[in-house]
């Protein structure tokens, strides 16, 4: 990197300590001024946070690599989550609010009656507090390592003695943590990743653990704008570097063939049209966030009102599934010209990792200096918004569920200090980590790694909607949910090879046993079930509960007609706008423009349907 560019990542480093430190007073004050802002946020400010959290580092490397062997068709893997998150955003972030919990683990307390409802608690803290949370962060740390290995070589910049202890630990360890992409020895690139991640960990714990929620919000909204704006840049020197803006298709064209350009701009499958359907239909319900659960919902029950938390919804989505996919989209082509593959070469876990670099490979070869550092800062503020949140999420649950509830309340009967569980919750950042390194260690390609843990979060995502919108959801329904997970996941993974009818199977798997468990075991207790709608308002189908509490029993299904038609709306929005910008930038060989307007002008007048809603 250049002296400029250096300037430009420590810019943003001081920028993000600063705002640690600022804000650690009031979060150690206790559990919700520390994890949840003391419930102050404005909606636009969750929603970008939201966005940039899940504008990981690793996810540009991912689209990279599913452009290449799916097409843009394959996005819509990703794209199909804007569902979810809108439904977060018009059912259930008022109804998260309301539910006035720290964490979704917390949630089963007031949901549910039983003997098990702790132990219940308990685990849902440990499998998405730790399991899940560990196999994400896994994830984007991998794609630190494939970021740092070609910005960071600490080999040319360390003291030799200093250096050499350190890659004489990294040899005895004896795990490599290399792409292979600088053509570095092994160890030296590990030695090289392993330094850069020490100090990203050491970075990000000096703000994220000091000032808890707030400072990672304050992070998190310079991280994407300053994103958005190199994204742009990058965006326009990528084209720019493929032979201009109205020749990316003619190209495309002259290095793959007609057949195959088309195969790789269309936006829909022109092969495969029963997987692609079984996908999109099935992947953003089952799914391990499907209602919020986990750092969205935390976001949600951080904002100030409840029109605050359905706004927070619609920005997170337009930000996260237009806004950014269109800047992301010119990148990936471009550097597919600039950058060209053999067709014929079989795609198999190293391709796809090859093809995930490109990403990055055009940062350090094509971008002029102070864009470079731009984009490393950003790609590093990237990095750092979704370390920052996964620690704080996984904390919450360490703190909030494992040890107050079970560790302090139920067996050693005692309250604990609010600041002895901020201390708590900082505290087990640093076992959350060592989790997340050593499945770091053993995965391959980031899209492999984002396939397994789809298919686990598959098992528990239809019980995670049915209990806000179905009255008779029970105890047992959330057990055999994540029975069915765990037990089903692993078989399915390891003996079904098409990816689409392992989450068909385990889709329909998990409904099964949630299902049959709500039916064949008794309900929730009735005062339980009472007080639970009272006190949150859910939409769905509460007839003898709202009966019972003395409501209106017809108003919650009307809620939730009401709400699916907002989703409908918004996403036609999104998706119209999407398909119809999106082939504007990137069009197909001998293709009109007609089409793509008639698609944005569809997006479009569908906006005031919403709109008022929305700011109502």
């Amino acid at each position: 990197m250049n002296f400029i560019d250096v300037i430009i990542v420590l810019a943003f480093i001081a920028q993000a300590i600063y705002s640690g430190f600022r804000s650690k007073t009031r979060a150690s004050q206790n559990l919700t001024e520390y994890l949840l802002a003391g419930r102050s946020l404005k909606g636009w400010k969750a929603g970008i946070s939201m966005a940039a959290t899940q504008y990981a580092a690793d996810t540009p490397l991912l689209v990279t690599g599913l452009i290449v062997t799916s097409g843009i068709a394959g996005l819509w893997r990703l794209w199909i989550y804007a569902l979810a998150f809108l439904m977060m955003g018009y059912l259930l972030g008022k109804a998260w609010r309301k539910a006035g919990v720290i964490t979704d683990a917390e949630f089963t307390e007031i949901r549910y009656s039983g003997n098990a409802v702790l132990l219940l608690r308990g685990l849902k803290g440990i499998y998405y507090g730790t399991i899940i949370n560990c196999v994400v962060l896994a994830m984007v740390l991998v794609a630190a390592t494939r970021i740092f290995e070609i910005f960071l070589p600490w080999n040319l910049w360390m003291p030799s003695g200093l250096y050499q202890f350190i890659y004489n630990m990294a040899l005895a360890i004896n795990i490599p943590l290399s792409s292979n992409v600088t053509g570095y020895e092994t160890f030296i690139a590990t030695t090289n990743n392993i330094i850069s991640l020490s100090m990203m960990i050491i970075f990000v714990a000096l703000y994220s653990t000091t000032g808890g929620l707030r400072s990672v919000i304050a992070t998190d909204i310079v991280q994407f704008t300053i994103m958005m704006f190199a994204t742009l840049l990058y965006a326009v020197i990528a084209i720019h570097n493929a032979g201009g803006f109205f020749n990316i298709t003619d190209k495309l064209v002259e290095l793959y063939g007609v057949e195959r350009t088309s195969k790789m701009l269309s936006f829909l499958p022109s092969d495969a049209i029963l997987p692609f359907i079984v996908v999109i239909s099935l992947q953003w319900f089952f799914q391990m966030n499907s209602d919020g659960t986990g750092y969205l919902a935390q976001r949600t029950m951080a904002c100030n009102t409840d029109k605050d938390a359905k706004i927070a919804g619609v920005v997170f989505t337009f930000a996260q599934v237009l806004i950014r996919s269109l800047f992301w989209l010119p990148i990936i082509i471009a550097l597919l010209i600039i950058y060209p593959f053999d067709p014929s070469l079989p795609i198999d876990d190293v391709f796809v990792s090859n093809r995930e670099m490109l990403f990055v490979k055009g940062i350090n070869d094509l971008l002029p200096v102070g864009v470079r550092g731009l984009m490393i800062a950003g790609m590093l503020a990237a990095l750092a918004s979704t370390l920052d949140t996964h620690l704080n999420w996984g904390a919450s649950y360490w703190s909030n569920d494992i040890y107050k509830a079970i560790i302090s309340r139920k067996i050693f009967k005692r309250e604990p200090r609010p600041k002895e569980l901020v201390l708590v919750a900082r505290l087990s950042n640093i076992l959350i980590l060592f989790i997340a390194l050593i499945i770091m260690a053993n995965l391959g390609s980031i899209q492999k790694a984002w396939q397994i843990s789809l298919l686990f979060g598959a098992g528990t995502g239809s019980v995670l909607v049915l209990r806000w919108v179905w009255e008779r959801i029970n105890l047992n329904s959330e057990i055999a949910a994540m029975f069915s997970s765990i037990v089903f996941a692993p078989i399915i993974l390891f003996n079904v090879q098409e990816e689409w009818m392992r989450l068909l199977l385990m889709s329909a798997l998990s409904t099964f046993f949630v299902v049959v468990s709500a039916l064949m075991s008794s309900p929730t207790e009735e005062n339980k079930r009472i007080a639970f709608f009272k006190r949150v308002q859910p939409p769905g189908f509460w007839e003898k509960t709202a009966s019972k509490a003395g409501m209106d029993p017809i108003k919650p299904r009307l809620k939730l007609f009401e709400g699916m038609k907002l989703i409908s709306l918004t996403g036609a929005t999104c998706f119209l706008l999407l398909a119809g910008i999106g082939k504007l930038i990137v069009s197909m060989p001998d293709s009109s423009p007609i089409y793509p307007m008639l698609l944005i002008a569809g997006g479009l007048i569908c906006v005031p349907f919403w709109s008022k809603k929305l700011l109502s």
